[in-house]
């Protein structure tokens, strides 16, 4: 069994992983002019999991993340990029 742990780095009033990639979920489907509605329709997702989502309330898996960025028109990799920008991730060797 896996245990998941909240991580908090110094950036933005110490966000979570999951507070900021709920941030940036709500930044983009604001800024594509989208509901929470439609956004969970176009990503095949409920309404009530994108909501706990933008409030850092549920961890995504891999393949939300996928059906998001595919819905919110960005590759995956840069929705990572964001978050990881989010919270000033660093990777421990540097």
């Amino acid at each position: 069994m896996f245990h998941f742990i909240l991580l908090r780095f110094p950036a933005e009033g110490n966000l979570t992983i999951e507070e900021a990639f709920g941030q940036i979920i709500r930044g983009l489907r604001k800024q594509r002019k989208l509901s929470q509605e439609k956004l969970a329709f176009e990503s095949e997702l409920d309404r009530s999991f994108i909501s706990h989502l933008e409030r850092g309330r549920k961890q995504p898996s891999l393949l939300t993340i996928f059906q998001l960025a595919r819905s919110l028109k960005i590759p995956p990799s840069k929705l990572i990029a964001a978050v990881e920008d989010k919270c000033a991730w660093k990777n421990p060797k540097d």
